[in-house]
């Protein structure tokens, strides 16, 4: 459980490492809320290291972190999509080449939702599974289509960010797709409804949303 930078073909990324107590049953990378890789990321990476994972939280701000809604807002403005879209292609590549791992899941909160969509999507990041929580800015249907990994989803009904429309949406062009999918809206739970640190925590839909990765990362990831 350190802050460390990883490295894997000249690319090196900052970013907090949670190790397994046992041989890893597979890699987990965890992304970052626009807050930046705080406290309650690196707790939720610890928490899929106790799983069994390797977890990786991949530092996408470097070092900084925002405090309030304005300065979070100009780090995301700020954000090299395309250099973030690298570290976290960089961090999957590191846990299969360097550490061995065989299948790699990775999951997202806020900014870090649409970021593992994102991730999904692209095929250079040789992802297997995603779990992305309440990603905005959703793709085009044709970018949707293009996804190929299983893609769980957690919303919720009260986030004024993402309407329904926009969950079913997801869910209609997976399903068409073909591509395996489970996507909640949860009921009376809103933006950052997984964050404890925050007024939006929902323990009933955060308990239940971490039941259902445990499980889909268990079913696509976990060797």
């Amino acid at each position: 459980m350190i802050n460390t930078t990883v490295d894997h073909n000249g690319m090196k990324v900052m970013g907090y490492l949670a190790e397994p107590a046992g041989t890893a049953k597979g890699g987990v990378i965890v992304i970052q809320e626009w807050w930046g890789l705080t406290d309650d990321i690196r707790v939720i990476a610890d928490r899929y290291a106790a799983e069994g994972y390797l977890a990786f939280a991949p530092d996408l701000y470097h070092g900084q972190v925002a405090s309030e809604p304005d300065e979070a807002r100009k780090f995301v403005m700020a954000l090299e999509r395309d250099l973030a879209a690298r570290e976290i292609d960089a961090g999957i590549a590191w846990m299969k080449d360097v550490r061995g791992v065989a299948k790699v899941g990775c999951v997202g909160y806020c900014m870090g939702g649409g970021l593992t969509l994102a991730t999904a999507m692209r095929p250079t990041s040789k992802v297997d599974a995603a779990h992305v929580y309440y990603g905005g800015g959703m793709p085009a249907d044709e970018q949707l289509a293009t996804i190929k990994v299983p893609v769980l989803g957690s919303y919720g009904a009260t986030d004024t960010g993402i309407p329904k429309e926009q969950v079913d949406r997801l869910r209609d062009a997976l399903t068409k797709a073909g591509v395996p999918n489970d996507i909640t809206l949860y009921d009376g739970a809103g933006h950052s409804f997984f964050n404890d640190t925050k007024p939006s925590f929902h323990p009933a839909a955060a308990a239940d949303s971490w039941t259902k990765s445990l499980a889909w990362f268990g079913k696509y990831v976990a060797s």
